[in-house]
């Protein structure tokens, strides 16, 4: 049971991951490969302020959120002055940086030894202790994260970013500002994602920067190419497969010699057949460029 409840935990927290990349990649047309950045911004944001401070979790959360949005802001005014390929580019880039620092500043993070003991959250004197209270406390967030997206997605600044990703040079002429919506689409956007990192801090109780990498913050994206984006399906749909598939490829009946190498053919060959057959993911409205 609690094998379920821990896989259902991890589908929350790269749900959040997905919402937050989707903004970005889905309504904006912005390819970003930094969303891990701010994810782990938000975990030790959460580790060293419980840690150092003694910070409550009511002080702790906020504070995370805040400064993914900060770093978003002063980022996105960097990145946003380049399109297509060099965006990307200038994001990889980012994570890059967050990456090396993570790892190399001992003194803060503790580099590559991590931080453990990170406390779980507690209300009123009450820890979240077991894998089904932190369940049901991953549940409450996600629907929080969920319900802003969903205010978010049906706003006019998301009709204004879908102008802005199908033609920015007509967008222009309705008065949109490409740079001041991809802004604040980049501090909404890595606000979000801090969101997951707190929970993944205080779920795991130990973090290091190997679960803040580029490759995770290319996993993220892959969701979005799998389930599709430009709504809210797209995301949930490609966080199920991407997650749930690994999982029951490990009960397939396949020789232990080679089970490790045969399950990534078999999740490989899926990935091209299903992206072949419907290029906007499985349930998307926008296909990624």
């Amino acid at each position: 049971m609690n094998y379920l409840l821990h896989i259902s935990v991890m589908l929350g927290i790269y749900g959040m991951l997905a919402l937050s990349a989707n903004l970005l990649i889905g309504f904006g047309g912005l390819l970003t490969m930094a969303q891990a950045a701010f994810y782990g911004l938000g975990a030790y944001a959460y580790a060293l302020l419980s840690l150092k401070l003694g910070l409550p979790f009511f002080v702790t959360l906020p504070a995370a959120i805040a400064l993914g949005a900060l770093v978003g802001w002063l980022f996105g005014h960097a990145a946003l002055r380049f399109r297509n390929e060099a965006f990307v580019l200038a994001t990889i880039g980012f994570q890059m940086i967050v990456y090396v620092t993570l790892y190399n500043w001992t003194d803060l993070t503790r580099g590559p030894y991590g931080i453990s003991g990170i406390p779980r959250p507690s209300f009123f004197g009450i820890g979240i202790e077991s894998v089904p209270a932190y369940f049901l406390f991953t549940l409450v967030l996600f629907a929080v994260v969920l319900g802003f997206m969903h205010l978010v997605c049906r706003s006019p600044f998301a009709l204004s970013l879908k102008a802005l990703r199908d033609d920015e040079a007509a967008a222009q002429t309705l008065a949109i500002c490409p740079k001041g919506q991809y802004i604040r689409a980049m501090v909404f956007s890595a606000a979000v994602a801090a969101v997951p990192g707190v929970c993944f801090a205080s779920y795991i109780t130990y973090i290091d920067p190997t679960s803040f990498t580029l490759t995770e913050s290319i996993f993220i994206a892959c969701i979005l190419l799998v389930g599709g984006s430009g709504n809210l399906k797209g995301p949930m749909a490609g966080v199920a497969f991407m997650i749930i598939l690994p999982e029951l490829l490990r009960f397939v009946g396949l020789p232990d010699a080679v089970a490790a190498n045969l399950r990534e053919i078999i999740y490989g060959v899926l990935l091209i057949v299903l992206i072949y057959i419907k290029p906007k993911g499985l349930a998307g409205a926008y296909a990624i460029k």
